[in-house]
């Protein structure tokens, strides 16, 4: 009888016939004359010149030539150790401690995983080991170098398994490498054109730097589809858990700061941070990591996959809300615009619905947004906001050198938080800079903010290939996953322009890892031999 209620109410007539209006629209209409004239489109076959190129190996030459005969070296070194009889003992020692936990269910997973997978299980899991170090457990020398620990510890373990012969015989050079290497350089010799104080000047490089080394291991970490998907998985589980806890906190109107909001935004009874300290970068890291479960819902095959991804996306979707950041709201909008590009356009229309539903039923949202556009806004911006920021950053740039800037570690970032060397006055106080890229011109000045914005361009290229080679391919599913991941790391670039996302290290090592991963399936794709995996694998 309910049924028969409700397919009889006008709710659910006016649901069946809204896909006919949308078909006879003009908005389908226009669409679907897009659709039909891009396979004989000039665009079309210049994009697909675009995709088709291969890596550049003949520009890069003399960088494959050193690192073959690095590999080499490397090898002959292997060979030496495995002749030797320290080694034999260590594996006469630890065969015996295999078979025994071989059959448990500890071995089972561990031989599932193999070092490569328990590896990059552990860059998924970054923020809660992290968090577990700083802030449960607090263990503060430990917090302060197990990132750089764990760092080394890869590197460790990708030249051990170059010189066991376990590493794939192809190359891993991927001309993103270049323009890494060329923004390393010239913040070197920035760092040492400007330094007052040379210690911090090299955290003030270290900290622009060291995280994006995350890229040279991820891209050699992942090696088959398996190693792909348990890194892509392990981010999503931690997405999933980062926004069920923060809906939590909204539920339970966590206390926050009273900075945290405005007096004329007293309809926020709470913004969610779960443990990430900060609304922005809750949001930030949700952006990063909502589209991958959008992804998998295009990628999987069965029901129950696709409506567990919908579920997920959702509850990270609603979890950006609740962080109420202006900033993470507009990288969500950047990343729904570019994922639908790639994959469903519809999106673009879902999204339009979705947010009006929020304002209309979050009314703190709406009052949010329209704060934005109020004189209170602009006079507070102008007293203590990001305008003064900005300002101050800019005085300090056309005060200095503006071609090399004011000194790495200076000004805008965590690094001169830490060390404020320069006396506060009433002219100048230390604040962060709410601009990542603001913050590297003040500190790099012009030369390091061109360099910095020639390696996301090389880095935004290649990964644009590196989807468009998956859709040139047999199975169109190939291109979801990287598609998502590129989405998500576009919500993150458009945020920066309103906060310092790169300052947390977990932000910039997750979106480089990802940038590797996505170079992976577009360039090194490998299926993986149904074969028995070992811990040595």
């Amino acid at each position: 009888m309910i049924r028969a209620i409700l397919e009889g109410s006008v709710l659910i007539q006016f649901l069946r016939k809204l896909p006919k209006w949308y078909h006879m629209g003009a908005i389908a209409h226009f669409f679907q004359a897009i659709r039909d004239a891009y396979p004989h489109s000039r665009f079309r076959k210049w994009w697909q010149g675009f995709c088709a190129v291969p890596l550049p190996t003949e520009y890069t030459a003399k960088y494959v030539r050193a690192a073959s005969a690095a590999r080499r070296w490397i090898e002959k070194w292997g060979a030496w150790i495995r002749e030797s009889l320290v080694y034999r003992l260590c594996l006469a020692v630890w065969m015996p401690i295999a078979r025994v936990c071989g059959p448990g269910i500890i071995g089972s997973v561990c031989r599932f995983l193999g070092v490569r997978g328990l590896l990059l299980l552990c860059l998924a899991m970054y923020l809660p080991i992290d968090y577990v170090l700083r802030s449960a457990l607090q263990i503060g020398f430990l917090a302060s170098v197990w990132d750089e620990g764990f760092l080394l510890l890869c590197v460790c373990y990708l030249i051990w398994h170059t010189a066991m012969g376990r590493a794939p015989l192809g190359s891993r050079v991927t001309p993103v490498e270049g323009y890494l290497w060329l923004f390393i350089g010239v913040g070197f010799l920035l760092m040492c054109a400007v330094s007052p104080v040379p210690s911090i000047a090299m955290d003030g490089l270290r900290a622009q730097v060291q995280y994006l080394l995350w890229f040279f291991i991820v891209v050699r970490l992942i090696e088959d589809d398996r190693d792909f998907g348990i890194f892509y998985g392990a981010l999503l589980v931690l997405g999933v858990c980062i926004a069920l806890h923060g809906i939590y906190q909204f539920i339970v109107a966590v206390p926050i700061p009273a900075s945290w909001t405005s007096d004329t935004e007293q309809a926020v009874r709470t913004r969610v941070f779960s443990i990430t300290g900060s609304p922005n970068i809750c949001g930030a890291l949700l952006v990063l990591l909502a589209p991958l479960a959008a992804g998998l819902s295009y990628y999987s095959k069965k029901t129950w996959g696709k409506l567990a991804a919908l579920c997920m996306t959702g509850v990270m979707c609603l979890s950006i809300l609740f962080t109420f950041s202006k900033g993470a709201w507009l990288g969500l909008v950047v990343a729904i615009l570019v994922f639908a590009c790639f994959l469903d356009r519809r999106l673009i229309a879902l999204m339009g619905a979705g947010a009006a539903a929020a304002v209309l039923a979050v009314p703190s949202i709406a009052n949010r947004i329209t704060y934005l556009f109020t004189a209170d806004y602009v006079e507070a911006s102008q007293r203590a906001g990001r305008m003064v920021r900005w300002e101050t950053g800019l005085r300090l740039l056309e005060e200095s050198n503006r071609w090399v800037g004011f000194g790495l570690g200076r000004f805008g970032g965590a690094v001169a938080m830490q060390n404020k060397v320069i006396e506060e006055s009433e002219t100048f106080s230390y604040f962060y800079m709410d601009n990542y890229y603001l913050k590297t011109l003040v500190e790099m000045g012009y030369i390091g903010l061109f360099f910095y914005l020639l390696l996301l361009f090389g880095l935004v290229l290649w990964c644009l290939r590196a989807i468009g080679r998956t859709n040139l391919s047999k199975s169109n599913r190939a291109r979801v996953l990287p598609a998502a991941l590129f989405s998500g790391m576009a919500g993150v670039l458009a945020h920066c322009y309103f906060e310092n996302i790169f300052e947390v290290p977990y932000m910039m090592a997750y979106f480089w890892a990802m940038a590797a991963a996505i170079l992976y399936v577009g360039y090194f794709r490998k299926r993986r031999p149904k074969e028995k995996r070992t811990w040595a694998s």
